[in-house]
């Protein structure tokens, strides 16, 4: 028996044989110098095997099943990526500048964007290489002359592959595949969503699976761990087959549950929404009992596009969120681009700190044409009568007002053109910088709602970027500076009349929620697979208990002492709980307790 390990991104434990989907094509790049005559017709190989895989990005787009339809805009970004002149263009001055053959020159192209991923904070962005990989290497196989053709799959397996890009989806046997297991990948990959669409266990990164796994091999996936066993013992694939039932079990329970509201025993109610990015991920929502849209990233409709969204896109796409969500609320966050959010029609700006520059409600205000259209569109989406929008990373009341003479102004717009708005559009703020939070209280005069941004607060608080592995073990939420904090915003809220709701990574943490409950915080929001658990924990809780613990954690005056209270308690009050919750959370990483 063999243990290798990955990264769960779909949780859950499947028993079965090995199926290969395809393998990396082991052995090194041919790595050529080329004399001047041979460069040319280099230069259009290199372009016969780009437009030969773009051209089986279309066919899979035509031939993608109707329940992986969302699928679809994985493949318009792989797409994008083929035609940007990052990758082809980059590596076609390598054929010409150096001399050297395409598939070297397309690794090298491939090695200049990882240096400028790797940059980035944000681990969604950070992951999207993963994308670039898998378009290049689709292109080096056929540079290889290798075709697209998949094996037939005769009967149910645990599908293994190098990667598992969305063209293939599109020829995939879904009803035959138990697990994925890939070589590639990170938590945001393609392979996690279409795990997660298809409910099976997912575990990516496996680094050793080529070398030590092959066809018919009996595996264990157990998506909760994150690791493959192979060739299990009785004694292993019996206690794997316990876990396995107890899991589906758990889950099928949470889920049960999950269309109730997030109400205590003793009858506090608290809003559990969803974080989202995509229209499509609205069926999970509904299917997760979320009670509302607490956070929608606009900034995604702006990205991996050659031009800007136009007005009518954004009021489309607003309208119909709004209206397959009617009438739970849905909040919008106005464009949160800058630092590692490109948007690559503005262009790259030269920053030495961009977290600390020219982004969010900054970004909006040095081009007010972009943001004057997109709150123009939200106007005009909110005839719907559930829509909220919020302004993201203000640091004080000079920008609140700015921003609302811009949305005074576009109303201005809308009105004298006869367009219908709710005049009565909800206007809210994130709170995530310190600064916000020291003035909560003067704020809080000026908007009907705020959204604690834990993620960014945290990270600005204890001067921590959670990416860094050198610095990342300090990243605490419960740290007594950043508890203080949250509570300050919600009592200053409260006081001043006013909803208070949470979107950070805080909200779907089984050890957070409590002492947020303890705050009597208004909402919170989190992702779509989280808010079962989530809610069976608030379910199960007091409002005396909270309280208790609370006060307990404002009264500890370090956060080793925090964490340990905190975890003592929450395994006391929820041991069956956490046995698989963590598991469940779709995340970069769980913080340290």
């Amino acid at each position: 028996m063999a243990t290798l390990k990955g990264i769960p991104v779909s949780a859950g434990i499947s028993i079965g044989r090995a199926f290969f989907l395809n393998r990396s094509g082991a052995g090194p790049l041919p790595r050529q110098t080329l004399p001047e005559a041979l460069v040319g017709p280099e230069l259009a190989r290199l372009d016969r095997a780009f437009e030969q895989f773009g051209l089986e990005i279309e066919q899979a787009r035509e031939r993608i099943p109707a329940e992986l339809r969302e699928h679809a805009l994985i493949l318009d970004s792989h797409m994008m990526i083929l035609k940007d002149p990052k990758l082809s263009g980059v590596a076609k001055r390598y054929v010409q500048s150096l001399g050297i053959n395409a598939e070297w020159a397309l690794d090298k192209a491939v090695a200049d964007l990882e240096k400028a991923f790797e940059a980035l904070d944000d681990p969604y962005f950070r992951d999207r290489i993963q994308d670039v990989r898998t378009v290049a290497g689709r292109v080096q196989a056929r540079l290889a002359g290798q075709t697209a053709e998949t094996r037939a799959i005769e009967s149910r397996v645990v599908l293994m592959a190098h990667d598992v890009s969305p063209a293939d989806t599109a020829s995939l046997q879904t009803d035959k595949i138990m697990a994925l297991v890939t070589v590639q990948g990170g938590k945001t990959s393609h392979t996690g969503i279409l795990a997660r669409t298809l409910g099976i266990p997912a575990v990516v990164g496996v680094t050793q699976l080529e070398r030590e796994v092959r066809d018919g091999d009996l595996v264990v996936v157990d998506g909760l761990r994150g690791v493959v066993v192979l060739s299990p013992s009785e004694d292993e694939l019996a206690r794997l087959s316990d876990l396995k039932y107890q899991f589906e079990a758990y889950q099928a329970g949470i889920m049960r549950g999950c269309h109730l509201p997030g109400e205590t025993i003793d009858g506090y109610r608290l809003k559990v929404k969803a974080n989202i990015e995509m229209l499509d991920e609205v069926p999970t929502v509904v299917t997760n009992g979320g009670e509302g849209i607490g956070l929608y990233r606009t900034e995604y409709s702006y990205m991996n596009r050659a031009k800007l969204p136009t007005e009518d896109e954004l009021y489309q796409e607003y309208l119909d969120l709004a209206t397959i969500m009617s009438p739970r609320r849905v909040t919008l966050r106005t464009l949160d681009a800058g630092a590692d959010k490109f948007v690559s029609t503005l262009g790259a700006l030269d920053e030495r700190n961009p977290a600390l520059g020219l982004r969010a409600i900054r970004l909006c205000m040095h081009h007010p044409d972009i943001f004057k259209t997109q709150l123009r569109a939200i106007l005009r989406a909110s005839v719907a009568g559930n829509i909220s929008v919020m302004f993201p990373m203000i640091s004080g009341l000079r920008e609140i007002r700015q921003a609302k003479a811009m949305l005074a102004e576009a109303r201005a717009e809308l009105r004298q053109e006869g367009q219908r708005f709710d005049t009565e559009l909800p206007v809210g703020i994130m709170m995530e910088l310190p600064s916000a939070v020291m003035i909560a209280e003067v704020l809080a005069r000026e908007v009907d709602f705020f959204s604690i941004g834990t993620n960014d607060l945290i990270q600005y608080s204890l001067g921590i970027d959670r990416t860094n592995r050198y610095v990342s073990h300090m990243y605490q939420p419960l740290h007594p500076a950043v508890v203080r904090s949250i509570k300050h915003v919600v009592d200053a809220a409260h006081q001043a009349g006013i909803e208070v709701s949470l979107c950070g990574e805080m909200a779907s943490d089984p050890f957070c929620v409590p002492i947020l409950m303890g705050m009597q915080i208004d909402c919170i929001s989190l992702t779509p697979q989280a808010i079962p658990g989530i809610k069976r924990i608030i379910r199960q809780a007091t409002m005396d208990d909270c309280k208790i613990l609370l006060k307990l954690v404002l009264e500890s005056p370090s956060v080793t002492r925090t964490n340990a209270l905190v975890q003592e308690t929450i395994f006391r009050q929820f041991p069956d709980e956490l046995m698989f919750y963590s598991s469940l959370l779709d995340r970069e990483e769980t913080p340290t307790h």
